[in-house]
Parts: structure tokens; sequence; C-alpha cells
């Protein structure tokens, strides 16, 4: 049976999408190339699937959820704070997985940031 060898790529609609990009270089330092090229740091990635009604994501209208992998929880927050962005206040502590925190981009889009344990 054939097998996918990982995520190729994660895409978003926005109303302007260069402000959008920008947005994620500048406050979660995605350096994406002209064509969204991003080589990223080997490490775990989770699938998984949530229920129908979960609120997890925030809105019942987002469908998937971006995650990204942090060295420092706490120092990613305060930066995104600094940058004026949307953080939850609150994080989440899973024992044996790690540290969670969220941030709502300019297009509304939820996306959590991890830190394994």
């Amino acid at each position: 049976m054939e097998r996918v060898l990982g995520i190729g790529g994660y895409f978003l609609r926005a109303a302007d999408p260069a402000a959008l990009s920008a947005w994620y270089r500048d406050c979660l330092g995605l350096d994406a190339d002209g064509n969204g090229l991003w080589s990223q740091e080997a490490g775990p990635t989770v699938f998984a699937t949530f229920e129908a009604e979960s609120d997890y994501f925030g809105s019942r209208a987002q469908r998937t959820m971006l995650n990204f992998r942090v060295r420092d929880l706490d120092a990613m927050l305060a930066q995104l704070r600094a940058k004026g962005a949307d953080v939850v206040e609150e994080t989440q502590d899973m024992a044996g997985v790690g540290r969670f925190g969220w941030v709502t981009d300019p297009a509304g889009n939820r996306v959590e940031l991890w830190q394994p344990a």
C-alpha cells in the first residue's frame, strides 16, 4: 500500500494573501519563499480528527486548524502579544504531550502553538 510521506502544504484563503503571508512571516517567523516553500525542522506531526460539534478550533465555521511546533511557548506568545496579535490568554498543559496556546491570524483563523513535552 502506498502511504503519504508528510504534509506537503497547508493553504489558506485570504482577502489579502500578501498581507496574511507577511503576518505569518513577521509574527511567527515562518520564512517561506516567494512560492510559499518553507523548510521546517524535523519533528513530530499530529494528525487527529475531532467531533463536528467541538469548540476546540474556536469558531465552528473553521473546519481545520493549523498547529505549529515551537521551542518556547511563553516567548512565542509574548512576541505575538507585543506585535498586537489576538492571543488567547490561557494555555493548556497535557501531561506527556506538552503545552498549547492559541492565536487568531488577521483572516480569523485560529492557530495552535505547541511546545512538545
